[in-house]
């Protein structure tokens, strides 16, 4: 039966707490005794009590002990009253205990489990009821729905009473319908386009996606912090009056879906006026000036201002002034629409590192941290070092959390800096299968590590075994030999393969050896030694060549080569970059002794940039040359395009110059990209890419030929068994050979 417990309570305490004798004071006490507790024990209440038998009655110690009861936070009702004993009086304390919700259930739940409504629910089993907790629970149960678009559900609290102090409480739950966001509508905007403004935001518009991206969905606390970001985009774009309306929802008049309207006072837009500096400048202007994203001129954007202010700060705590201060004074001249800026800077102490500690690196040994970090103990503070040690820490891969954080030393000019590691699983054993579109089906088993011995090792042995290729390898690398900056490494392997026009066998080993100049700028030395086997040609290329063997070199020849690069780069991340350049020069010249002799250079360059909302753009430009070096350059060695890793849309290895229908590669290539990646599904590791291809590979002069170019779209995911890329490339000139309609191609596994 389902009634209002709360007059049955009052029943009870009536009952219990009637026709109480008075009390006087002055009288003995022979016992204290507890009534009408049924969880508490009676040991407990007492505790909370000072009269003891023996004592004298005095009822201000008496109200004292009941509000002492009363704060034990387990009772709704506490009396005091006497019995007469044998020479003095028994004092009674009488309780009535606080309900307790003993179970909650859940009817109508149908989109969402119990297990996940019942995540966090203020109302709780075996905690005593509340009437607030129930409406905060009501509260939280109802968002919970709205926030997974279900914005008319109706949630109705029962209560139960299995006995007088234990509840059952029921929340019967109406879900309703689906609904989402149909328009977000905008009132007073007039330099920015609706579309625009909806693009600042998180919460979008419903579409036919929305089955898989969540637009649409409404999100009170998202659509409060969009109010935010559209007036964060009118400040960084010179409107610093403007002002950005609370969101107001409303049904749309078919009870089908939600409308947002959004009410914007932009105001006049500022330019920035004069910049100047004072106080503790610790840099010449001009070279200040150079760091700055804010100029005169320009339109004011508060978000340079926040980044100026960072760089300011920045550059003084390089200096040893970790405690400096910069603050930034604004003159608005409402005549001129102008805003002047003046970073006022106060240096403050020179602070030194004192003790650096390291935590949390239960495997990898304190000096494979300590050795990428660029602070040092008894060292002035940088903030240039404070940063780029965690993202060195981060770039090693050895961990999924790198901290870094400052805590006072001895002394106020003394810094203590604590590291905080959170390590990943390093090592690996694999085995499974993975397809690409240029090797076909292959199966795989490695094993690696990349802490070996938590010492920074790399070390790695793997196969795989496919329709058109078999590889096996093992190798072990030293990023920091004998404790040096000096990378020394060792590769055996054995590979062959199937190409259109011919079959490889290869055997060989490499040593290899790096040495970082800066954190941005490495070099890179590797000699080689293999032994290759070109057997299976097409019967028609070598007819059509007859008179010059030597340029398919069949059966087995010597390759002795030593290989040279100098590479730059300051991406932030170096597994998933989001900003900065990668760009690297390489010679590699086949010559020293083996029978195969050629020089091979490549300048490779990619750049990444944050665009919006985790969105990234990068473009890359490959150039490359191979040369002869004392004999012909062999097939395997010349330059071949195509497929998914370099112009997709044309099929892989066929973008080069051509001798009766045989692709024989070129001696030149040029290619690259435009990439625009952005996140689909980011809990599942999921994103989307947009992309713009162009390239060719040709012999003879340097001037290219006619660039062959294509455009498509992909996803890709970071799955469990490795990469994964499903990419769709749609020519933009194809040739005669070339589907018009485009290539689909894809790529999983890690192939090693």
């Amino acid at each position: 039966m389902t009634f209002y417990p709360y007059l049955t309570t009052a029943l009870l305490a009536a009952l219990l707490l009637a026709d109480r004798p008075a009390y006087a004071d002055g009288e003995k006490i022979l016992d204290v005794v507890v009534r009408g507790n049924r969880r508490v024990e009676g040991a407990a209440i007492l505790g909370a009590t000072t009269i003891k038998p023996g004592d004298i009655l005095d009822s201000d110690r008496t109200d004292a002990d009941v509000r002492s009861i009363y704060r034990l936070g387990q009772f709704q009702e506490v009396q005091v009253s006497s019995e007469p004993g044998n020479g003095g009086v028994v004092l009674v304390y009488a309780v009535i205990e606080k309900p307790v919700v003993r179970d909650i259930r859940f009817e109508g739940n149908k989109e969402l489990k119990q297990d996940k409504l019942l995540e966090g629910l203020p109302v709780r089993r075996n905690a005593i009821f509340s009437q607030k907790d129930l409406d905060k629970a009501v509260a939280k149960l109802k968002k919970q729905y709205q926030d997974e678009g279900y914005f008319l559900v109706v949630v109705e609290p029962l209560i139960e009473q299995r006995s007088p102090t234990e509840y059952q409480v029921l929340f019967k739950v109406t879900e309703g319908k689906k609904i989402r966001i149909s328009a977000i509508n905008f009132e007073g905007n007039s330099a920015f386009s609706p579309r625009k403004l909806r693009g600042v935001m998180e919460t979008k518009q419903e579409w036919f996606m929305s089955w898989l991206t969540g637009a649409g969905t409404y999100k009170e606390e998202v659509l409060k912090n969009d109010a935010l970001l559209i007036a964060d985009h009118y400040m960084n774009n010179g409107y610093i009056n403007v002002k950005v309306g609370e969101p107001v929802m409303k049904l749309a008049e078919d009870q089908e879906s939600l409308l947002v309207d959004i009410s914007i006072t932009e105001g006049d837009q500022y330019r920035v006026g004069e910049i100047a500096f004072k106080g503790d400048i610790l840099y010449p202007e001009h070279e200040i000036r150079k760091q700055l994203k804010t100029e005169s001129g320009e339109v004011f954007s508060r978000a340079n201002l926040r980044a100026d202010i960072g760089t300011l700060t920045d550059m003084t705590a390089d200096k040893g002034y970790a405690f400096n201060n910069v603050n930034p004074q604004t003159k608005p001249d409402p005549g001129r629409k102008t805003m002047d800026l003046t970073f006022d800077v106060e240096k403050g102490d020179l602070v030194y590192i004192e003790r650096i500690s390291i935590a949390g690196n239960s495997k990898t040994r304190d000096k494979v941290a300590r050795r990428e970090l660029r602070l040092m103990e008894g060292d002035l503070y940088s903030a240039t070092g404070f940063k780029r040690s965690k993202q060195n820490l981060m770039n090693t891969g050895y961990f999924e959390e790198a901290n870094v954080a400052t805590s006072k030393g001895s002394s106020g000019n003394k810094l203590n800096v604590n590291v905080d590691l959170k390590e990943k699983a390093t090592g690996a054993f694999t085995i499974g299968g993975g397809y690409s579109s240029l090797d076909g089906l292959i199966f795989q088993g490695s094993v690696s590590q990349a802490n070996f011995l938590g010492l920074g090792l790399k070390a790695n042995a793997s196969a795989a075994i496919g329709g058109k290729s078999n590889t096996y390898s093992i190798g072990l690398t030293d990023p920091y030999f004998l404790d040096t900056k000096w990378t020394l490494g060792v590769d055996i392997y054995r590979s062959e393969r199937d190409y259109t026009d011919y079959s490889r066998r290869l055997t060989g080993g490499d040593i290899k050896a790096g040495y970082p100049i800066t954190d941005f700028i490495g070099t890179f030395w590797m000699y080689k030694y293999e032994i290759k086997d070109i057997y299976d040609p097409d019967i028609y290329y070598l007819d059509a060549n007859a008179k010059y063997p030597d340029s398919y070199p069949l059966g087995q020849t010597t390759t002795s080569s030593v290989y040279a690069s100098l590479t730059n780069n300051t991406t932030d991340f170096r597994f998933d970059p989001s900003s900065g350049w990668v760009n690297t020069l390489s010679v590699e010249y086949a010559g020293l002794g083996g029978d195969n002799k050629y020089v091979r250079e490549i300048f490779d360059n990619t750049y990444y940039h944050p665009l919006w909302w985790k969105f990234v753009i990068s473009g890359k430009v490959v150039v490359g040359a191979v040369q002869k070096a004392g004999g012909p350059i062999p097939i395997d060695e010349k330059f071949y395009l195509g497929g998914i890793g370099t112009l997709r849309g044309y099929s892989a290895r066929t973008v080069s110059p051509k001798n009766n229908d045989v692709y024989v590669g070129g001696e030149k290539e040029l290619f690259g990209n435009i990439e625009i990646k952005f996140p689909l599904l980011p809990e599942y590791g999921i994103k989307g890419v947009g992309f713009f291809d162009y390239g060719n590979a040709w012999s003879g002069s340097f001037k290219p030929p006619k660039m062959l170019m294509s455009y498509g779209g992909g996803i890709r995911w970071a799955s469990p068994m490795g990469p994964l890329r499903l990419e769709y490339g749609i020519p933009i000139n194809p040739r005669p050979e070339d589907s018009k309609s485009g290539r689909f191609e894809f790529a999983i596994g890690s192939l090693f």
